[in-house]
């Protein structure tokens, strides 16, 4: 067998694997989607008076998972269309002769790695930024119906019975454009993010990484950071990286939930915007952050820490079939 490369898992693998965290991530942080989409909605509402609120009524923990089957099937797509899109890109960047001719690959031809808890190519800071937000533009693009669905799922002020029925209601209300209703701020909003996040997260794996190297030890390190450590290093990795991503990209959220749940008052990103500074300060655009900060860096270090345990233990598993042959 060559050794010029390590195995590596299918396509197809990374598309369940994705889809599995995706599933996963949505369904335990539904309550947080719902809360910060009612405060998002009505920019008067805090969060106290919004939990408040949806638990006074009847059912009121059922309330708080309201809207879970179109954000996990949101969730749960978009992170397989995601991961599988991003591993693609990562794949087709890192056996780029000429790319690697410019330093756009930061990883040996020849498996020499440095220490890192990456289960995943290594590139430069640019291929970083650049392939995690195509893979989440185009990711965010297919899923744009499901989205809008979900987030009016979510809202107060709307009161669909079934998926069927919204999807029928939007359509007849709005048309195909319905469907894709704030994918402009969406888009600015998750490209970014998805760059940034992958751009940061690589860079704090390799810190931590060398912190661990500098304590213990190149050989003891290169094996602990593939096994045990390596959950650790990308939970903590994905949690700051998702904290300065989402400060960053919450005004286009802002903007994106307002223009999926009020298309009417609500025509075009930009208008949107002005309009909620001039009617509600600037602040308006900061709404939601603490919620969405939270279960950003919960759900993507969830997310991606599963994700490359899974990938990880498959391509060592594989390796290790390949070389008993």
């Amino acid at each position: 067998m060559s050794n010029d490369r390590p195995a590596r898992a299918s396509s197809s693998f990374h598309f369940v694997a994705g889809l599995g965290t995706g599933i996963i991530s949505a369904s335990l942080l539904q309550p947080v989607d719902l809360l910060k989409t009612r405060v998002q909605q009505a920019h008067s509402t805090s969060l106290l008076h919004t939990f408040r609120d949806i638990t006074r009524g009847p059912n009121s923990l059922r309330q708080l998972w309201r809207g879970t089957l179109p954000s996990v099937i949101r969730t749960g797509f978009g992170s397989a269309l995601y991961f599988s899109t991003l591993n693609a890109l990562r794949q087709h960047v890192s056996r780029s002769n000429l790319l690697a001719s410019t330093g756009v690959v930061s990883v040996s031809r020849h498996g020499a790695r440095s220490p890192s808890s990456s289960s995943l190519p290594q590139l430069s800071n640019l291929a970083n930024l650049t392939t995690g937000a195509i893979a989440r533009a185009s990711a965010g693009l297919i899923m744009m119906p499901a989205t809008v669905i979900k987030v009016r799922y979510e809202s107060s002020l709307y009161s669909y019975q079934s998926l069927v029925g919204a999807g029928t209601a939007i359509f007849k209300q709005e048309g195909i454009k319905g469907f894709f209703a704030g994918f402009g701020a969406t888009a600015i909003r998750d490209a970014p993010y998805a760059g940034v996040y992958v751009l940061f997260y690589e860079q704090s794996k390799r810190h931590l990484s060398r912190v661990k190297d500098a304590t213990a030890g190149g050989d003891a390190l290169l094996k602990d950071v593939r096994s045990g450590s390596a959950l650790s290093i990308n939970f903590v990795s994905g949690v700051l990286a998702a904290g300065l991503a989402t400060a960053i990209t919450n005004p286009f959220d802002a903007v994106k939930t307002r223009l999926q749940l009020m298309p009417g008052k609500y025509t075009n990103m930009v208008q949107a915007s002005r309009q909620m500074v001039r009617e509600e300060g600037f602040r308006s655009l900061l709404d939601g952050l603490a919620l969405r900060a939270g279960r950003k860096a919960l759900s993507s270090a969830l997310a991606w820490t599963v994700y490359e345990e899974l990938v990880r233990r498959a391509e060592t598993k594989w390796a290790e079939t390949e070389g008993a042959l």
